[in-house]
């Protein structure tokens, strides 16, 4: 029996190369596959990627379990810090990248033309190669006629579409400022909360908009995004103190003020079965579709927050972020 690992995926997505990057973090004998063919399938239970084969076999799939699996038996280099406040800050903000960070990159991927073409062309030419010009070009208007009013699915509507890019705009300044100082979100060596942030980050600056926003603006997070292909411990991880003064910042403007609201406004609209719901977030009125995946990973989030043994350190942290009241449930 091989004893390397198969990641599914596509360099298009997040949660994939969240976890590609995670795999040669901690050197993890593995595979890279793109794309989601027919073996693939074998060691899927819903049609989506990244899946990782096992070496026994079976299938491993939603990037956050993989990765806490994965941790489990490969424990060193560590990925998360061995302080209980930091290691749940880290998770949360994992959280929000994943839940809250994909609007960013799915908005501004099918938000104007450049962009579209660019995404478009690149998922046919890397899934469907060996095509005519031709047919690439019918496969491409395909994608762009099937992608493009699917953005209400992450939030993007004429209401929100300037918050999504205001506050992309926001946590790229934010996170420059936090990365001139170290190499990753909380030190010298990345966590939880970089492979999901950086996931959505890299993907927003493959694409011609956000790639003009951050290089133009950020090189800080242009040499994170460059470091978190490959990523290496340089190093350990910081004290709250060390990180709190451009941390704390994000926490409050993203998470408490954008995230935690929504999550919780998201949960009460699956609660009393709502089409659709709004609330005021920090800027400005949100209207969107409930998503059940977003009510299920509150859930998660608040049993990790209910397993730290002492909070002492940590609530006061929170209730300064505006994240206490979605952890309390």
């Amino acid at each position: 029996m091989s004893d390397v690992y198969r990641v599914f995926g596509s360099e298009m997505s997040p949660y994939s190369i969240k976890v590609r990057s995670y795999f040669r973090y901690k050197e993890i004998p593995h595979e890279w596959c793109e794309g989601q063919g027919e073996e693939a399938k074998k060691f899927q239970k819903l049609p989506l990627v990244p899946v990782v084969a096992t070496p026994e076999g079976d299938g491993l799939q939603d990037s956050t379990p993989i990765i806490e699996k994965m941790e489990a038996k490969f424990p060193e280099p560590a990925t998360q810090p061995d302080d209980p406040t930091l290691a749940f800050l880290s998770a949360l903000l994992e959280d929000f990248g994943d839940e809250w960070g994909n609007k960013w990159m799915f908005h501004y991927r099918w938000a104007r033309p450049a962009d579209q073409d660019s995404a478009a062309a690149r998922l046919v030419r890397s899934n469907m190669p060996g095509l005519s010009d031709e047919q690439y070009a019918g496969m491409e208007k395909m994608i762009k006629e099937r992608m493009v009013p699917r953005v209400w699915f992450v939030g993007s509507n004429e209401g929100t579409a300037p918050q999504i890019e205001s506050s992309f705009h926001e946590i790229v300044a934010q996170l420059d400022a936090h990365l001139a100082k170290r190499p990753f979100l909380f030190g010298s060596r990345p966590a939880f909360a970089d492979f999901a942030l950086w996931g959505q980050i890299y993907n927003a600056w493959t694409d011609p908009t956000c790639k003009d926003i951050i290089e133009g603006s950020a090189p800080n997070v242009v040499s994170w995004i460059q470091r978190m292909l490959s990523p290496k411990a340089e190093g350990g991880f910081e004290t709250w103190e060390a990180l709190a003064p451009t941390l704390l910042p994000i926490l409050q403007d993203h998470v408490g003020g954008l995230y935690a609201p929504w999550m919780v406004a998201n949960a009460a609209a699956i609660e009393n079965s709502e089409e659709e719901y709004s609330l005021e977030v920090r800027t400005g009125t949100w209207t969107q579709k409930p998503q059940k995946y977003h009510a299920r990973a509150l859930a998660k989030i608040r049993e990790k927050y209910a397993a730290v043994a002492d909070k002492t350190a940590l609530d006061p942290i929170l209730e300064n972020a505006g994240c206490q009241a979605m952890l309390q449930g």
